[in-house]
């Protein structure tokens, strides 16, 4: 690669080839795989997991102190109270990979007290690498990529994703998948998270939306997309979005129109939670939305955001140290001149006043 990238960054490249290179072998005979339903329409296959061990094993191997939440094995590997935790899904898009359908990716993103510092998304049928470093810039391989420029929604093409658990509520998915697909030139669903939210980054797509999603599913691709010059965050437009199980991006002109759009159905919690959108969707429909999820991750994601909002507790109650002005040497050098040119006066002063 032409650019030197962050050491750990590097690693994360590292471990997201190694288990691209387990799922290629694998998907030259998908028929030999044993597949397990882990909840209605939700699979898992020795490839997840054989895709996630090796990531674990190479993070860790360079990291032993990090911490790892992974789709697969939660928070059993890694420190448990780190700083730093690595957020991975082994395979994104297991459906796809299972019927050999080639829109699938690994995603592994490296947190820093919650918040997104690293990020890569590889996808192994196509051998594209997209990744970020904070504050570096997104990239495709070695070439830098941008969100698209387009600020019509008429114009736009947006991806989404369909609710697939047991227990989804249907309904509230078609009417926003309605309001939105009126306004735009179309929408796609690829079946990958992790790619779609890449997607916008490349300006492949304009925009994106999802709910029933978990950390690990947007924790990658929210930062390569603002580190393209996107925007991400939940439906209400708020930041708060990796354990909020919704999710909308786009360019920044987009990405407020989307947000005006799917406001009313966010599942964000409030104090009245059905006040939100209650007369779009009706209480009923917002009661049945809590099949959107599984309930050990449901579990997990409220421990995480938990401590999550434990940290930013103790952080906004952490003294704050006065501020410190860094004060030039010519600065310093007039500020001398000054004091002497006011005693001179002062010693005028005095002598015009003193008496004959």
């Amino acid at each position: 690669m032409s650019q030197a990238l962050h050491p750990m960054l590097n690693i994360a490249i590292k471990a997201a080839r190694a288990a691209g290179a387990i799922i290629n072998r694998a998907s030259l005979d998908i028929e030999r795989l044993t597949v397990t339903a882990k909840s209605h329409n939700d699979f898992v296959t020795e490839v997840d997991k054989a895709a996630e061990d090796v990531i674990i094993a190479t993070l860790l191997e360079a990291y032993p102190g990090h911490g790892i939440l992974a789709e697969e094995s939660g928070r059993e590997h890694g420190a448990k109270d780190s700083d730093f935790v690595w957020v991975i899904d082994p395979l994104d898009g297991t459906t796809n990979f299972i019927h050999g359908f080639p829109v699938y990716a690994v995603s592994i993103a490296l947190t820093w007290r919650g918040q997104v510092q690293q990020a890569v998304v590889y996808d192994p049928s196509r051998n594209d690498l997209f990744y970020a470093s904070k504050g570096k810039g997104a990239y495709l391989n070695d070439r830098r990529i941008r969100v698209s420029k387009r600020t019509r929604m008429l114009e736009t093409l947006i991806g989404t994703g369909f609710p697939f658990r047991k227990g989804d509520n249907f309904q509230r998915y078609m009417k926003m998948f309605e309001e939105v697909m009126v306004q735009c030139a179309g929408m796609r669903r690829p079946g990958a998270a992790s790619l779609d939210l890449c997607y916008v980054a490349a300006g492949y797509l304009d925009g994106f939306f999802e709910t029933g999603l978990s950390p690990w599913d947007v924790a990658a691709g929210s930062l390569i997309i603002t580190e393209a010059g996107g925007l991400v965050g939940n439906f209400t437009g708020e930041p708060d979005f990796l354990y909020q199980r919704e999710i909308v991006a786009g360019t920044p002109r987009i990405y407020g129109q989307l947000v005006k759009t799917l406001a009313p159905y966010t599942r964000v919690i409030t104090e009245d939670p059905k006040a939100v959108g209650a007369d779009e969707i009706g209480a009923d429909e917002i009661d049945a939305d809590e099949g959107e999820s599984d309930p050990e991750d449901d579990a997990l994601i409220s421990q995480l955001q938990a401590a999550e909002d434990e940290a930013r507790a103790q952080k906004a109650a952490a003294p704050v140290e006065p501020k410190r002005t860094r004060i030039t040497a010519a600065a310093k050098a007039a500020e001398v001149q000054e004091e002497a040119a006011s005693d001179k006066r002062s010693q005028g002063r005095k002598r015009d006043d003193a008496p004959f």
